[in-house]
């Protein structure tokens, strides 16, 4: 097999040519007379090796490193060591130590991205920036980890958006009304912020870190604040009274965690690189990125609590399969708690795919199961043969008692109530707790910003990945008939989700009137267990054309080959569960469609409006985060932090309740509270008038983005916004 080396490196890479004598080599560079491009013939699988996971130096594994290249040096391996720096060198010859004298290797005067071994060669070519876990970056990575990080910002960001007319919260003048911007005496832009008896405050560009869009309790409207009455103060203080409270109460439910010593499971064996290496796809950035952060919370003798928040069908699952191998080949055994039976099966048969080349058990324990099956697998877990255990809340039944639980994994973590997610976290207290959630409740979401909880984000689709087409209508036959035919002309298949059993045969009928031709089953929560598995198996074998359900289809199932949904009553769902409904279709490389239908009076009122509207707004991939702040605001605060917080929340805001809540963890946590940075700023190269710049007193000179750099008043805002939250 032929690939050019170029396919493997990035610019400033560096060739290392192998010593002449070396036959039946993996890799073989040739010479390249004609000056094109260098060709590479290799043997087998060549590049599976760079790979330097098994050599990362940290202080608890430099005697397992030095003892594989002992190994390497009895079997008379040539060993490189890559150090870019004399600095470097000197740090390796100090690490090594008598363990490894200095004649058994050679150092390279260059930095590599990865190390490498040539078996057949009897060459490893290793990083000491990965040696020293500082990886040296190559040019992609570097790429990579960039829009990774745009990304995140981005999300973040989304947050603290503001348009004219939206609701705000100054923090030390309460809510009012954002007007736009407007400039000064001097010519810089101040927020105009309207509040009660139209009197108006202009805040400073600089002093915007102080506002905040106003996000509530939904279905009530706050009223304005008054300036100068004194009322807003007194709320605030009652806000920052509880809000004291309830974070000493959650700082201790935290330290009894973190104070308890967990298991450290070991680091990756060579199981785990064989089994990285068979997973049929590419890593994106950010989801290699969750797995290397869950493998080294799971190597830490703290136990894990990390949140994976993915958008749908965007990897979260391989995470949970590489965490599960990771455990059961260390030695401890694994639970996945999901919501529904369904779900459940689907996780069963992919992890049973994942790991059918290893000796692993894993059962499934959910009302599919036949009473024998369900003794046998709960006797196993007990005696320790079953590894791994999948299963809907039966697993938090007292007659569940583990073997050695070294992982406990909760998937669509925002599907669970709090009674569920308190019994299970009180059940598996001491163990790694690994969640998955694709639209994250937003306190899940805050508390994780807040450093209370460990997230890692994917926010990467898979290759290929097409957005769902969204579309919103009244209930129409003719629209029905028309987009079940489209699908079918097509070769796919529909979901038709019709949320209620009474009427769903009724519903039935009806669409075979309307499609003839379309094979339709049914399935819904009240059927047999037996009936309902048949059925759904059915479905994904491609038996029938259209699955007329009710929201038993909503969590994780995976059929790629349906890709039109039509959502009756629409207006009945929150914004959370119509994004999780949309999910189900779009997983394959071809364009998918949602139709949500609404009685026709909703159209065009009420939260219903608003929530098809958001579903519409946000059709690009990887909108989870921007879905739970939008539901947030429609569906209200509710029991997000308890009802006695909710209170305080309605009356300070979300985001300003957020920043008095992370003050007060920091402060209880024994940290310096950040507190802003007062940005005076002078930059006399953003003035574009030369005359404007003689009019100006020197030491007042305004610093601002100018409309003629930065179009958007909106963006202006953000820039202006993202330049004085500067903390220290």
């Amino acid at each position: 097999m032929e690939n050019r080396i170029c396919d493997w490196l990035f610019k400033g890479d560096t060739i290392i040519a192998l010593e002449e004598g070396i036959k039946n080599a993996d890799m073989i560079f040739t010479d390249n007379p004609s000056g094109g491009a260098l060709m590479v013939e290799a043997y087998g699988t060549p590049f599976a090796h760079f790979n330097a996971g098994d050599f990362v130096l940290q202080e608890a594994q430099q005697n397992t490193v030095f003892h594989h290249i002992n190994q390497w040096l009895a079997e008379q391996w040539t060993i490189y060591i890559a150090a870019g720096s004399e600095g470097e060198r000197e740090r390796f010859r100090e690490l090594a130590g008598t363990q490894l004298p200095e004649s058994n290797y050679r150092f390279l005067d260059l930095s590599i991205p990865e190390g490498f071994v040539l078996r057949s060669a009897k060459m490893a070519v290793l990083s000491l920036g990965e040696l020293l876990g500082r990886p040296q970056p190559s040019g992609g990575n570097n790429r990579l980890r960039r829009l990774e990080k745009v990304r995140s910002h981005a999300a973040a960001t989304e947050l603290d958006q503001l348009d004219e007319g939206d609701l705000v919260v100054h923090a030390d003048y309460g809510i009012g009304r954002f007007r736009g911007l407007t400039n000064g005496e001097n010519g810089e832009e101040e927020l105009s912020i309207e509040y009660r008896d139209e009197s108006t405050l202009h805040v400073p560009i600089d002093h915007s870190h102080l506002i905040s869009r106003y996000v509530g309790v939904g279905g009530k409207t706050p009223a304005l604040s008054r300036l100068g009455d004194g009322r807003w103060g007194k709320v605030r203080k009652s806000a920052e009274t509880a809000i004291m409270d309830y974070a000493a109460r959650l700082l201790r439910t935290h330290a009894e965690r973190d104070s308890k010593q967990g298991y450290a499971h070991p680091a990756d064996s060579r199981w785990m690189w064989e089994f990285e290496n068979s997973f049929p796809f590419t890593e994106t950035a950010d989801q290699a990125q969750a797995i290397s952060e869950t493998k080294a919370d799971m190597e830490s003798t703290q136990p894990m609590d990390r949140l994976i928040c993915g958008d749908v069908g965007f990897g979260k699952t391989e995470v949970a399969i590489r965490a599960a191998f990771k455990a059961v080949t260390g030695g401890s055994q694994v639970a996945m708690l999901v919501p529904t039976t369904v779900l459940a099966e689907q996780h069963w048969r992919t992890f049973r795919e994942r790991m059918s080349d290893f000796p692993i058990r894993i059962d499934l324990l959910s009302r599919f199961r036949k009473p024998g099956e369900i003794t046998d697998t709960i006797r196993g877990v007990a005696e320790g043969s079953v590894d791994i255990v999948i299963g809907t809340h039966r697993l938090l039944s007292g007659d569940i008692v583990f073997h050695n639980l070294g992982l406990a994994i909760v998937d669509e973590e925002q599907r669970f109530g709090v009674k569920h997610k308190e019994q299970f976290k009180e059940r598996f207290h001491q163990v790694d707790l690994l969640s998955l959630s694709a639209t994250p409740i937003p306190r899940t979401l805050y508390l994780s910003l807040m450093g209370v909880r460990d997230m890692s984000t994917i926010d990467t689709p898979p290759p290929n990945r097409i957005p769902v087409h969204t579309s919103v209508c009244s209930y129409d036959e003719r629209v029905i008939r028309d987009c079940i035919r489209r699908e079918l002309e097509r070769g796919g298949q529909v979901f038709f989700l019709h949320n209620r059993v009474q009427s769903i045969e009724i519903i039935r009928k009806r669409l075979l009137e309307l499609v003839p031709e379309a094979r339709i089953l049914i399935g819904h929560g009240q059927m047999a267990r037996e009936d309902l598995e048949e059925v759904m198996h059915k479905f994904v074998e491609g038996k029938a054309d259209v699955l007329l359900s009710t929201t038993i289809i909503e969590s994780g199932i995976d059929i790629p080959n349906a890709n039109t949904i039509m959502i009756d009553r629409a207006d009945r769902f929150g914004l959370a569960d119509l994004y999780q409904l949309r999910g189900r279709v779009g997983r394959a490389d071809r364009r998918a469609y949602a139709i949500l239908m609404l009685p026709r009076d909703q159209i065009s009122t009420g939260d219903a409006k608003k929530r098809v509207s958001a579903i519409k707004q946000y059709t690009a991939l990887g909108s989870g985060f921007k879905i739970a702040m939008r539901d947030l605001e429609i569906r209200g605060a509710g029991n997000l932090l308890g009802t006695k917080q909710s209170g305080h929340m309605a009356a300070v805001g979300f985001d300003l309740y957020c920043q008095l809540l992370r003050q007060s963890v920091e402060q209880l946590s024994g940290h310096k509270v950040r507190r802003r940075v007062d940005v005076v700023f002078r930059a006399d190269f953003i003035v574009f008038s030369e005359s404007q710049y003689h009019e100006i007193d020197d030491e007042k000179l305004p610093a601002y983005f100018s409309a003629e750099y930065i179009h958007d008043s909106k963006a202006r805002v953000a820039a202006y916004r993202e330049m004085a939250s500067l903390t220290s």
